[in-house]
């Protein structure tokens, strides 16, 4: 399944427009560092929580702290802070991200993904906004399983008689 930037990332435009993102700056898993734009190191500096708004906990954040901004004639562009530049990087969301890439690249992924848009989006879109079906009315699950299927009915009858 695609994560929300899959396809920005695939565009070689998202890399060109925005060369200072931590995401394109190289980084050395042996020493744990990572290069900034201008060649300086950016040593880690720890982890620290941050809270999803859902109230998830992550504490698997790791920051990065170049050692001297001053003077550097990119700073502008690089950072607005008024201390060296700092970047916060999830490693283990970053090796998943990575698994999803290898798999949606795959001769199979790339399969399926072109299945996809012609199958189901299509479907749900004409529901969604031509008939304005945004949630269900009914709870429990037996009975918008009920709606649900009174609803693809519905489609299927407006499809025939089309």
């Amino acid at each position: 399944m695609k994560y929300n930037y899959f396809d920005k990332d695939q565009s070689r435009k998202a890399d060109k427009s925005h060369p200072f993102k931590a995401d394109t700056l190289y980084y050395n898993s042996e020493d744990d560092y990572y290069i900034c734009p201008m060649g300086q190191k950016m040593r880690s500096i720890g982890t620290h929580q941050t809270k999803t708004k859902t109230g998830f906990t992550q504490n698997i954040t790791r920051c990065y702290q170049a050692t001297n901004c001053n003077g550097c004639p990119l700073r502008g562009a690089c950072h607005k802070a008024k201390g060296n530049r700092v970047i916060e990087v999830n490693h283990s969301l970053n090796k998943y991200k990575e698994q999803v890439r290898e798999n949606l690249n795959s001769e199979q992924g790339i399969y399926h993904r072109k299945k996809r848009p012609c199958d189901v989006e299509p479907v749900f879109a004409n529901i969604k906004s031509n008939h304005c079906f945004k949630r269900f009315m009914l709870r429990g699950i037996s009975k918008v399983e009920v709606e649900a299927g009174l609803v693809a009915l519905a489609h299927n009858l407006r499809k025939k008689t089309a």
